[in-house]
């Protein structure tokens, strides 16, 4: 157990490919509003998914030492690449508490998967199986498909989600698992939440597993456990990207109504 420590008033640092983050900062922004937030999109070279290993790890080097500019006092990596492939980076050069987007997931699925999980990914999420490494830690015997969809990030940045050629992208990946008897689906990228009632569609009789509230709900049981929860007033928010804030901001209110204010541009 890390030591309690003073700086509860520091900010959290979130940060992702892009806009689908912002899924994760809706969470811990209605779990913990007093909490100072500064949320990261690296737009500029989004998507992560389809980058070699060494390439996401650079990036995850990179983020992590331009949020210590911000004095975080924990770090949320929302973003399922960089979880799966560079944790120990980002803990690395951050000296601070970090939590990624996979362990919440795993446990949230697995209080209800009984028959099987299908895991939904970037490829170098799926690539890495970190989700079926994480989910046989837990449970040994559950059975596991994983099923890259490099499309959906693209498109969703794209600002493409909902349009009908999504669903046709949507329908052509996942409809061959609708016959299959497994009860539960994995999003293992935070982009895939802001179509989740479109993949629900295609698989209404699974139960779709988004690991964003999950992860909201871990972060404060460590913050309080680590005495760095902050209590009293409102939490401010930051935001910074590495390309075209315009499209960021009209992005975030269309997908998730939120209205994100002034946008900082970053460039690494």
């Amino acid at each position: 157990m890390l030591k309690k420590r003073n700086g509860s008033n520091n900010p959290i640092g979130i940060f992702d490919s892009g806009i689908g983050g912002l899924t994760v900062f809706k969470a811990v922004r209605e779990r913990l509003p007093f909490e100072n937030i500064v949320y990261f999109g690296d737009t500029a070279r989004v998507p992560y998914g389809t980058k070699s290993k060494e390439t996401i790890r650079k990036f995850a080097e990179e983020i992590a030492r331009y949020l210590k500019t911000y004095k975080v006092k924990f770090i949320v990596v929302a973003c399922n690449t960089v979880s799966s492939l560079a944790m120990d980076v980002v803990r690395n050069v951050s000296r601070v508490p970090v939590i990624g987007v996979i362990e919440p997931g795993v446990k949230e699925a697995l209080k209800t998967a009984k028959k099987g999980i299908i895991v939904i990914g970037t490829t170098a999420t799926v690539n890495s199986h970190a989700y079926r490494k994480e989910i046989k830690k837990n449970d040994k015997n559950i059975a596991i498909i994983e099923k890259p969809c490099p499309l959906f990030v693209p498109m969703v940045e794209e600002g493409w989600a909902d349009k009908a050629i999504m669903m046709e992208v949507i329908r052509e990946y996942l409809l061959p698992f609708n016959s299959l008897d497994y009860d539960s689906v994995i999003l293992g990228c935070t982009h895939y939440p802001l179509i989740k009632r479109k993949i629900q569609e295609i698989l209404p009789q699974k139960k779709i597993i988004d690991s964003a509230k999950t992860v909201a709900d871990f972060l404060y049981f460590q913050l309080k456990k680590n005495g760095l929860l902050k209590t009293q007033l409102k939490g401010y928010s930051k935001f910074i990207v590495s390309d075209d804030p315009k499209k960021f901001k009209k992005l975030a209110y269309e997908l998730l109504k939120l209205k994100v204010g002034d946008i900082s541009v970053y460039n690494f």
